[in-house]
């Protein structure tokens, strides 16, 4: 069977569908990966559980117990998944019908949102965000018929700010019986304060993404969970595969949700903070830097002329950085996850020669 042939077999939407582009996926040869919003350093753990022989639980009793403590919810408010990224695919499944409903995102924003949804069949209506990359709420109220989930990233990937929380409640009251809502909270181990999760008893169509991958520094573990009230947490049980967790995934996050966990965590983000701030102050120092702007994550987005030539002659000297600048609204725009001191320094101090280089020509 030729690969045409193969190809005509598949669905419409998948042959149309063009795959997420993760870090991983662009590739790049380097020795200092700042492209994918990963804690630069490995954390030691060593397995406790030798049951490889017998099926996991679809639930791992431990890391629900431990997560639900950590964010403060009941044991039946926490769903544990393959990162929040298969969070994102169970909410579409169970609440859309493919060909009819419809989900809703704000670009610039997370785009693995879009491609699970037109995975599965499900339209993505695109409302772009204003220009502070808040919400456009008449736009977004204008649009709503069909729509069945709304996705919203706080604090936002790649932009780094958090949705203001007024908004985030208009959007919430507009959407009451019609949609879920997900709030997307992968980085909000870096602004804790702005956490939806006590909102959950108040809005029972509300959904909280959370993941192990950042501020735990777990990103190769895959483990996310899912946070919502008990309705929701039982519908996507029939959704999720029958065991999404290996043995050996549960056993670290177990361990990495410990007290001792929680505070070596706490103690990664305040060094990441830490980082944050001098790469900003340099940042914004540079010739040819037009713009740093805020963020209340593991991440900076900044805009600069000579965007292309910047991040391809920092590629070549293995400093891997993510290209936004095809994103709506971010020409010329650049993203930096923040690394060690010294991959910081590294990045600062080839920004200033290649400045010095631009400039010399």
């Amino acid at each position: 069977m030729s690969s045409k042939s193969i190809e005509a077999l598949a669905r419409e939407n998948v042959r149309q569908l063009t795959p997420y582009q993760s870090a991983r996926r662009l590739g790049g040869k380097g020795d200092v990966w700042l492209n994918a919003n990963e804690y630069p350093t490995a954390v030691p753990f060593e397995l406790t559980q030798q049951t490889l022989n017998r099926y996991p639980e679809c639930q791992p009793e431990a890391v629900i117990t431990r997560y639900a403590a950590y964010a403060g919810l009941n044991k039946d408010q926490v769903l544990v998944n393959r990162g929040a990224d298969e969070g994102i695919e169970l909410v579409v499944r169970a609440f859309c019908e493919p060909g009819q409903d419809a989900i809703m995102i704000c670009p610039p924003t997370y785009g693995m949102y879009s491609v699970s949804a037109e995975t599965i069949g499900v339209e993505c209506r695109k409302v772009p965000a204003l220009a502070n990359w808040q919400l456009d709420l008449p736009a977004m109220q204008a649009q709503l018929d069909g729509v069945k989930v709304v996705f919203v990233c706080s604090p936002n990937n790649p932009t780094g700010q958090v949705i203001n929380p007024e908004d985030l409640k208009s959007l919430l009251e507009m959407t009451r019986d019609r949609a879920i809502v997900v709030a997307d909270e992968a980085y909000i181990e870096f602004c804790p304060q702005a956490t939806l999760t006590s909102w959950l008893k108040d809005y029972p169509h509300l959904v909280v993404l959370r993941t192990l991958s950042k501020a735990f520094a777990l990103a190769g573990l895959r483990c996310g969970f899912t946070l919502a009230n008990k309705p929701v947490i039982d519908l996507l049980l029939k959704v999720i595969a029958p065991y999404p967790l290996s043995t050996p995934v549960a056993d670290i996050a177990a361990q990495a949700l410990s007290e001792a966990g929680l505070t070596a965590m706490r103690g990664r983000v305040a060094e990441i903070l830490r980082n944050r701030r001098e790469l900003v102050s340099a940042l914004q120092a540079l010739p040819g830097v037009e713009q740093v702007y805020p963020s209340d994550t593991n991440y900076v987005l900044f805009k600069l002329s000579e965007c292309s030539v910047v991040f391809k002659s920092l590629w070549d000297q293995g400093i891997i950085l993510r290209d936004q600048s095809k994103q709506p609204g971010l020409g010329g725009c650049l993203r930096i996850t923040i690394g060690t001191e010294a991959e910081c320094q590294r990045v600062v101090a080839a920004l200033y020669a290649l400045s010095a280089s631009i400039t010399a020509e």
